[in-house]
């Protein structure tokens, strides 16, 4: 990713520093003269510092998911007392939420937190922003080049798919030739290519599975039911189901209900709050969900209020904060589903 020359001379003397404070560790029999390689960095915590206004610009919040992510911007934001939040209405119309960066542009805001509708359409905007000196935090679909962010920050897709099938083999794995099917999302995504790349290859660890059938949804309640409708017509028997989505999901469970079907186990995707209270009273096929945090969206609040403090991440001995974090799909079962239970969205 560039940097700005300013940030580059910065982080090469803070490793030059860094080489001569660990040659003098190495040297010195006495602890004492022994110190953290990065002890005096600056780093973002809860105290105030520089005020900073941080332009939010996502899509239509059409979907529980987008919703959660609208509402972990702006409560995390008013956690911060030197954090003005500009958030635009949200439009998954291109050309709308061009747009609206724009207008963040125009208004200087320090910092741009952008969750783009198309990544790949949105990449001009974002190279826009950095070139005008607003450093962009991408929120988790990417854009199509680095230079267009200076951080992105987003869920596991492939990592999902890997933990649901994780989870669905260890649950299998006594069983002779079981079978499992997949509810996925909208086809023409990556997200969901990724997911059923990310379960396939967990099925292969476990050679007793076989995968039977696979239908492609829309993210929605309706579609849930409706393709959930058509899987359960089509194979009369199989072991474990794992749908892509918690609120596709709903309707998936609303079609099973109707069928009168509970002779196999479910693992959704997301974290939906509906879900985690179906797991919580385990009396119905879902046993478990993979999670893509909404959470994302408070980290990326934490993110650009510490770009525009110039600061690094307490805990991280880098002077910057980094390029890219992705975030890992935690599996909640009844074992853990209390502890998350407060993250759930609607």
């Amino acid at each position: 990713m560039s940097q700005l020359t300013s940030r580059r001379g910065l982080l090469f003397g803070a490793a030059a520093v860094s080489t001569g404070a660990l040659l003098v560790g190495c040297t010195s029999n006495e602890s004492k003269d022994e110190s953290p390689a990065a002890a005096d960095r600056p780093a973002a915590d809860d105290k105030p510092g520089k005020h900073v206004t941080i332009g939010f610009a996502g899509p239509q919040a059409d979907h529980g998911w987008l919703n959660a992510i609208n509402d972990n911007a702006k409560s995390r934001a008013k956690k911060y007392s030197d954090v003005t939040l500009e958030i635009t209405e949200g439009s998954n119309d291109t050309a709308a939420q061009i747009g609206q960066i724009e207008t963040l542009i125009n208004k200087k805001v320090d910092v741009l937190v952008v969750l783009p509708a198309d990544g790949k359409a949105l990449t001009q905007v974002g190279l826009k922003a950095m070139r005008a000196g607003i450093p962009v935090v991408n929120l988790d679909r990417i854009f199509n080049s680095p230079q267009a962010y200076r951080c992105w920050i987003g869920g596991d897709n492939y990592g999902m798919g890997l933990n649901a099938g994780t989870y669905i083999g260890e649950k299998l794995k006594g069983k002779s030739n079981a079978k499992v099917v997949e509810l996925a999302g909208l086809d023409n995504l990556e997200l969901t290519k990724q997911r059923t790349q990310g379960f396939d290859d967990a099925l292969k660890n476990y050679p007793n599975i076989k995968k039977v059938a696979r239908q492609a949804a829309e993210f929605t309640v309706e579609s849930g039911q409706a393709k959930m409708a058509q899987l359960l017509q089509a194979q009369p028997k199989f072991d474990a189901l794992w749908n892509h989505d918690d609120d596709q999901g709903v309707g998936a469970l609303r079609a099973i209900e109707q069928a009168g079907r509970e002779d196999f186990l479910m693992v959704g995707g997301a974290g939906a709050l509906s879900a985690f209270q179906a797991i919580k009273q385990d009396n119905g096929v879902l046993k478990a969900t993979v999670l893509y945090p909404p959470t994302m969206a408070a980290s990326a609040i934490d993110l650009a209020r510490a770009l525009g403090q110039g600061k690094g991440i307490s805990g991280l001995a880098e002077f910057e904060i980094p390029a890219s974090l992705t975030l890992y799909s935690a599996v909640v079962d009844k074992d853990n589903v209390d502890q998350y239970m407060p993250t759930g969205f609607r």
